[in-house]
C-alpha cells in the first residue's frame, strides 16, 4: 500500500475493514486501527520528528481463539505491511541461544524481499512475456538459416534470404504467437534449459558457523559458481511459467530490491509475538530452573523490542520503527510478572473478551471467510450447492459454545471441528454417491442429531470435539 492510499485509510475505515473479518473485540481493533494510521502521521511529519516517533507496541491479553492473530494478519494486508510471526515460548526450547531471537527480524526481511521481487516481477511481466514467447517460438520455429549454397565472402545479411520465405517464417510465427497466448497449445511439450546454480551445500566447514555467516557465505559461493543449465521436457504451459520466472529475475535489480525491501520493513513492518506469557516468570516463586530460562529470553528480546540494528544477507535493518504485537493467554501468569523493561515496551495493552453463542454465530454467518462461506465454495466447485437454515447456524454456535464450556475453551476454533463432524459425511460422499447439480441443505434437526451424541458423551468429546 502506498503513503496516499493509507492516508486514505482513517481509523473508522481501517476497522470497518477489519469488521469484514473479525467478529467482536472492537477496543483492540481500535488500538491496531490508531498504531497503523500513526504509520502514516510519522512518515508525512518533519524529517526531525520522524526519527523520534516510535510505534506504541501493543500487548493483547485474552483466551486462545478469541482473533489475537487474525487482527494482527488482517492488519498487515491491509497496509500491505511485511508481516511475520513467532511463538515466543519456542525460544525456550532446549540448546537454544541469545542469537537466535534475531530470526524474528531476519524472516521479517525475508518476507518484505519477497512481497518487493513481486510487485517488481509484475511490472515487468508484460515484457519477461514477450521474451518468454520468443524463445518458446524460436524451439518451435527456429529462425530461418542461411542457404547452404553461400560461399563464405558473400554477403549473409538478411537481404540474402528470399523475402518470401522471411516473410512466411514471420506469418507463422505470428500464428503460432496466437496459439500460445491462447494456450491452445499448452499441452504440447518442447525441451528447455532450465538455469540451476551450481552452487553447493557446504553445510558445515570444521566447526561451529552461525546462520548469518552460513548465509554469507552459501551467497558468495553461489555468486563465483557458475550457473549452469539442464534440459527439461516439459508442456509449454509449464515452460511458460519456469521461464517467466527466470526471465522476470532477470530484468530485476536485486540491488534496488534489498534497499527498498528494508525500507519497507524498518518503515512498515509487523511481528506478532504470540505466546508471551509463556516466557514470563512466576514472580516471587524464588525457584530457578524454567524460570531462569524466561527470563534470559525475554532479556534477549528486549534490545529487538527496544530498538537496534540486526545484520541480515540482504543488510542491516534498524527496529526502531517495526511495530511489534505481543499476544498470551495469561492464565497463568500475569503482564506484571515479565520483567519491568520489556513491560515498559508495550504500553498499550488491550483485553480480549471471550467469545459468546452470538458471538459463534455472527463468526459463522457475517465474515467475507466465514466457515459456512469456505464450505459452500468447495462444494461449488463439484458443482453441488449447499445451503445452511439460518436456525442450523444457531444451533451449530449453541454446542459449539457448550463444548467450549464443558470441555476445553479454544474458542472460534471450535468451530472448525464441529463443522468438519457436520460436513464430513457430505464431504466424503461427493462426487461418488452426491453427483454434480445436487442440492445439500442443512437443517437444525439434522445438526442436532449429527452432534448431540459428541455433545452427551464428555468423555468422547474431549478426544473428538
Amino acid at each position: 500500500m502506498t503513503t496516499q492510499e493509507l492516508k486514505d485509510l482513517t481509523p473508522r475505515q481501517i476497522v470497518a475493514e477489519l469488521d469484514q473479518y473479525i467478529i467482536g473485540q472492537h477496543d483492540a481493533k481500535r488500538y491496531v486501527s490508531i498504531a497503523l494510521r500513526n504509520r502514516w502521521r510519522r512518515m508525512n511529519s518533519t524529517p526531525d520528528m520522524q526519527q523520534e516517533i516510535t510505534p506504541n507496541n501493543i500487548l493483547m491479553i485474552g483466551a486462545t481463539g478469541v482473533g489475537k492473530t487474525e487482527i494482527a494478519r488482517r492488519l498487515a494486508k491491509i497496509a500491505d505491511a511485511p508481516f511475520t510471526k513467532v511463538e515466543a515460548s519456542k525460544f525456550t526450547e532446549v540448546g537454544y541461544v541469545g542469537r537466535d531471537v534475531e530470526s524474528m527480524v531476519r524472516d521479517l526481511v525475508e518476507q518484505s524481499v519477497s512481497m518487493v521481487k513481486a510487485a517488481k516481477k509484475e511490472q515487468v511481466k508484460t515484457r519477461a512475456l514477450q521474451i518468454v514467447e520468443d524463445m518458446i517460438l524460436d524451439i518451435l520455429i527456429p529462425p530461418i538459416k542461411q542457404p547452404s549454397g553461400f560461399m563464405l565472402d558473400e554477403p549473409t545479411d538478411k537481404n540474402d534470404i528470399p523475402d518470401s520465405d522471411a516473410e512466411l517464417n514471420e506469418r507463422t510465427r505470428e500464428r503460432f504467437r496466437e496459439k500460445i497466448r491462447k494456450g491452445e497449445m499448452d499441452d504440447r511439450k518442447i525441451e528447455i534449459d532450465v538455469q540451476q546454480n551450481a552452487a553447493p551445500n557446504i553445510g558445515m566447514i570444521g566447526g561451529t558457523v552461525d546462520e548469518l555467516s552460513m548465509m554469507n557465505i552459501q551467497e558468495m559461493i553461489g555468486g563465483m559458481m557458475p550457473r549452469r543449465g539442464k534440459k527439461r521436457k516439459v508442456t509449454i504451459a509449464e515452460a511458460k511459467k519456469i521461464l517467466l520466472e527466470e526471465e522476470a529475475a532477470k530484468l530485476i535489480d536485486m540491488d534496488e530490491v534489498k534497499d527498498e525491501a528494508i525500507r519497507k520493513a524498518e518503515n512498515t513492518g509487523i511481528i506478532f509475538i504470540d505466546e508471551i506469557d509463556k516466557i514470563a516468570s512466576s514472580r516471587g516463586s524464588g525457584s530457578g530452573g524454567p524460570d531462569v530460562s524466561r527470563e534470559g529470553v525475554q532479556r534477549d528480546m528486549l534490545p529487538i523490542v527496544e530498538g537496534t540494528t540486526v545484520n541480515t544477507k540482504y543488510g542491516s535493518i534498524n527496529t526502531d520503527h517495526i511495530l511489534f504485537v505481543a499476544a498470551g493467554a495469561f492464565h497463568v501468569s500475569k503482564p506484571s510478572d515479565l520483567i519491568p523493561e520489556l513491560q515498559g515496551r508495550f504500553p498499550i495493552r488491550v483485553e480480549l473478551q471471550s467469545l459468546s453463542e452470538d458471538d459463534f454465530f455472527q463468526i459463522l454467518k457475517a465474515p467475507k471467510n466465514a466457515l459456512t462461506k469456505q464450505y459452500v465454495a468447495m462444494m461449488q466447485s463439484e458443482q453441488v450447492e449447499l445451503t445452511f437454515e439460518e436456525e442450523s447456524l444457531r444451533e451449530i454456535a449453541r454446542i459449539a459454545f457448550q463444548v467450549n464450556s464443558e470441555v476445553e475453551n479454544i474458542g472460534a476454533r471450535r468451530l472448525q471441528t464441529v463443522m468438519s463432524h457436520l460436513l464430513n459425511d457430505f464431504m466424503f460422499d461427493i462426487p461418488d454417491v452426491i453427483g454434480p447439480d445436487s442440492k445439500v441443505f442443512i437443517t437444525k434437526d439434522m445438526v442436532s442429531e449429527k452432534l448431540s451424541e459428541l455433545v452427551k458423551n464428555r468423555d468422547l468429546s474431549q478426544f473428538i470435539l
